[in-house]
């Protein structure tokens, strides 16, 4: 199977965009799964607190949240090794089904936060979002060898 050298760095791309969602889903979901209470105060790390602002700890929800993670990580990180037009687009439609809710969601609730955390939330979202969507892009819009 030969590919022409554009579409070989297309695919390179869409596998580091799938691999990066894998990657970040499963640190994310390990985390909440493995520590939901230390994940709760103090997500994302490095001194910022961005769970406690938004209401009180709920082991089941943080471990539901660590469990979906896990299952986006699961399918990304199938879609990076196979980069079957199927696997991708499933991957990264369910990242964006994911994704885009939540970016809408704290896109209208960033009172509680600093205006630099609030960018940093937004920002972080967005770009799970616009992975996905560029991996997918990539993949689906990459013509088949012959």
């Amino acid at each position: 199977m030969r590919t022409s050298q554009g579409s070989g760095t297309r695919l390179l791309l869409a596998r580091a965009l799938l691999g990066a969602l894998a990657l970040t889903g499963a640190v994310i979901g390990g985390w909440a799964q493995a520590a939901p209470a230390a994940f709760y105060r103090s997500f994302p790390g490095f001194g910022r607190h961005w769970l406690p602002p938004l209401g009180p700890y709920n082991e089941h929800l943080v471990r539901d949240f660590g469990a979906l993670n896990l299952g986006l990580a699961a399918a990304a990180l199938v879609a990076a090794v196979t980069l079957t037009r199927s696997a991708t687009a499933a991957a990264c439609a369910a990242w964006l089904v994911y994704s885009v809710p939540h970016v809408a969601f704290h896109a209208t609730h960033g009172g509680p936060f600093v205006a630099g955390d609030d960018i940093a939330v937004l920002g972080s979202l967005a770009a799970a979002a616009a992975a996905a969507a560029a991996a997918g892009w990539l993949v689906l819009t990459t013509p088949s060898p012959t």
